[in-house]
């Protein structure tokens, strides 16, 4: 049985930014939100999905406002569109999730201005996403939470070829997409800190969990479905000790998010063993999220390839 723990403070008054809550981890974090009052607006792909993630959320919480808008991560000419539109709409955001992604087709795909899908749609759109905003985000002194990912713990920079154009390889370019996540959602708590920003950002990974990210990517470009997308649908009644659903999944983000207790410049997952499934609970960085030099270097390279700057940063004295 899902591991529903964590009863999230009353969240009324508040406006919580979802992406990718049509479904699976991001349709959790959202009903939940709403449910504890906050005000939401997801911005989405899918326009169908997205309104039929607009009924389910009000058919758990009635008294929901919810609002879509279209957002192409994997476009930032969408994701320009979008920020304007918050922009021009006004009002503070209290809570950032970055949650959408996609992970690990098995051939290499690139986003409409060029970038690897992975790279471009995991980190750069959610790095634009959150720059263009930045102005809402401190106006509501706002947690903003990015989703990891245990192939984190193993990622490492391309630097050389940070788009897998020569050798494309699915799992590394999905664990290099999810650092990149991680050490800007550090970077970001840093820069805040030291500009004054009043913005908190942490990061959250939901352990291994059932979602249309895996089975979607492992099937993108194909028209059948694969035995491994099969096998793993089935996961959680097998081995609920290793795998889990959404509901649970989303228990870390709305633990980081939505704490008194949660933190900026912190890390939170499940609590089980591996850290694959459980209830939520500060955890240790990894390794490959201490490195101060790659997270200044791919904050640059969001930057650049996005084309975008946050603003300046005192230099430390």
């Amino acid at each position: 049985m899902p591991r529903t723990n964590y009863e999230i403070p009353d969240q009324a008054g508040k406006l919580a930014v979802v992406t990718g809550a049509s479904d699976g981890l991001g349709l959790q974090i959202a009903t939940r939100l709403a449910a504890a009052g906050a005000d939401l607006v997801l911005p989405v792909r899918n326009p169908g999905k997205g309104a039929a993630a607009v009924e389910r959320i009000r058919a758990a919480a009635p008294r929901a406002q919810v609002a879509t808008m279209d957002l192409d991560l994997a476009s930032l000419e969408s994701v320009g569109a979008c920020t304007d539109r918050l922009l021009a709409d006004g009002r503070p955001v209290d809570i950032l999730i970055n949650n959408a992604g996609v992970m690990t087709p098995p051939t290499r795909h690139e986003t409409r201005d060029g970038f690897e899908l992975q790279f471009g749609t995991n980190f750069l759109g959610h790095f634009a996403l959150t720059s263009r905003i930045l102005p809402l985000l401190r106006e509501g002194s706002a947690q903003v939470t990015t989703l990891s990912a245990l192939a984190a713990r193993s990622g490492s920079f391309q630097w050389e070829d940070l788009q897998y154009q020569h050798k494309y390889e699915a799992m590394k370019a999905y664990g290099q997409s999810k650092l990149a996540e991680m050490l800007f959602a550090l970077e970001l708590d840093r820069r805040s800190r030291a500009a004054g920003w009043g913005i908190a950002s942490n990061t959250a990974h939901p352990g291994l969990t059932v979602t249309n990210l895996q089975t979607s990517g492992w099937n993108l470009g194909s028209a059948k479905t694969s035995m491994r997308t099969r096998v793993f649908r089935t996961a959680p009644t097998l081995m609920p000790f290793l795998v889990q659903r959404p509901e649970s999944g989303a228990l870390p983000a709305l633990y980081a998010a939505t704490s008194p207790d949660a933190r900026g410049g912190l890390f939170y997952g499940p609590d089980g063993f591996a850290h694959l499934t459980g209830g939520p609970a500060e955890q240790k960085l990894y390794r490959t999220a201490e490195d101060r030099e790659a997270a200044s270097r791919i904050w640059a390279e969001g930057e650049k390839l996005a084309k975008v700057a946050f603003p300046a940063v005192p230099a430390a004295r």
